[in-house]
């Protein structure tokens, strides 16, 4: 019962917040956080970039939210903001500044009161695992809570259809992460074994996809490996970075299921005839079963950063290095 309460609790939550934009005018989205908690929020903006005809949205780290001060921050302004816990200083700070411009604030947090929450109209708790682990209630994660939010507001302000769609497909979300995780466990621990001694390795993705492998990259990679790395938009390589690679350089491709796939795939050609260290998850070997067709380009996203956070586990213990380990993090001020 106390399972079937989280979850009620969120989508109750997220009921009352589409229910305040139906009374609200709304033409621009922002979307608010530092790290992780930023990354997250690229396939919602990849969603409303292409389905709404009046809505634009933006990614903000919090603290250049403030210092920039978009001039189209205002009443008809939805300011989205995430902190794991609810502490983060500068999203919480970005918080009071939105509503101090009259914007409508929506706070996601893992737990459930923190400041982040005490200065926002709106707060949605999301479910949360350890990397690498399934999570309980993954129809609520932030990824989902995310997806539901942004779709339901084309859904409220445009009548777009997807938001119903998504609610059918997060049923089988479950199911997808489960399937994904025994597929890649052997391929983790071979990998891990393989690369366990890398001192970089670089990321890249397009679209949807792209805050997964900017995730990857300075989350997993930087903060919890201490391995140098950059996340590289597909789009982007041509125009610099391709000159980095050589056999000894390894690189991990993202490839999606968004209408950005054949960034990626040009991407893969090249990083095949020149490269060699090379790791490609492609969405297009996820079973999706439950998944609408409609949905899986937005939905491939999450199932990717699922995988890669079993990667992230299977590194950690190869190289006897935890992922918790931090040197200055929560240690140091900064």
């Amino acid at each position: 019962m106390m399972q079937t309460n989280v979850v009620t609790k969120a989508e109750t939550q997220v009921e009352h917040i589409l229910e305040a934009f139906k009374e609200r005018a709304l033409d621009r989205v922002f979307f608010v956080a530092c790290g992780g908690s930023s990354a997250l929020m690229y396939p919602s903006k990849y969603f409303i970039d292409r389905e709404s005809s009046s809505i634009t949205a933006e990614v903000y780290s919090s603290n250049e939210f403030i210092h920039r001060s978009p001039g189209t921050l205002g009443p008809s302004s939805l300011v989205i903001l995430c902190s794991h816990k609810g502490k983060t200083p500068e999203t919480t700070q970005a918080a009071a500044f939105a509503k101090g411009k009259g914007a409508l604030t929506v706070a996601l947090m893992y737990v459930g009161e923190a400041p982040l929450s005490e200065e926002s109209d709106f707060t949605v708790n999301y479910s949360w695992a350890p990397a690498g682990q399934l999570d309980p209630h993954p129809e609520i994660m932030n990824y989902a809570i995310l997806y539901r939010l942004s779709m339901g507001l084309l859904y409220v302000k445009e009548g777009n259809t997807k938001y119903q769609k998504l609610l059918g497909s997060l049923e089988h979300l479950d199911t997808v992460f489960a399937k994904a995780k025994a597929q890649y466990a052997e391929a983790a621990k071979t990998y891990a074994a393989q690369y366990k001694d890398e001192k970089v390795i670089y990321t890249m993705a397009s679209g949807a996809n792209y805050g997964v492998a900017y995730s990857f990259a300075i989350c997993i990679l930087m903060e919890m490996q201490w391995i140098h790395s950059q996340a590289i938009h597909a789009g982007e390589f041509f125009h610099g970075p391709f000159e980095i690679l050589d056999k000894d350089v390894p690189f991990v491709l993202l490839m999606g299921l968004d209408e950005t796939r054949p960034l990626e795939e040009r991407a893969l050609t090249f990083l095949k005839q020149y490269g060699e260290k090379l790791l490609v998850l492609d969405a297009e070997h996820f079973d999706l079963t439950g998944i609408d067709e409609e949905l899986r380009g937005y939905l491939a996203p999450l199932v990717l950063n699922f995988v890669l956070r079993v990667y992230a586990v299977e590194l950690a213990e190869a190289r006897k290095h935890p992922l918790e380990t931090r040197r200055y993090m929560f240690k140091v001020p900064y």
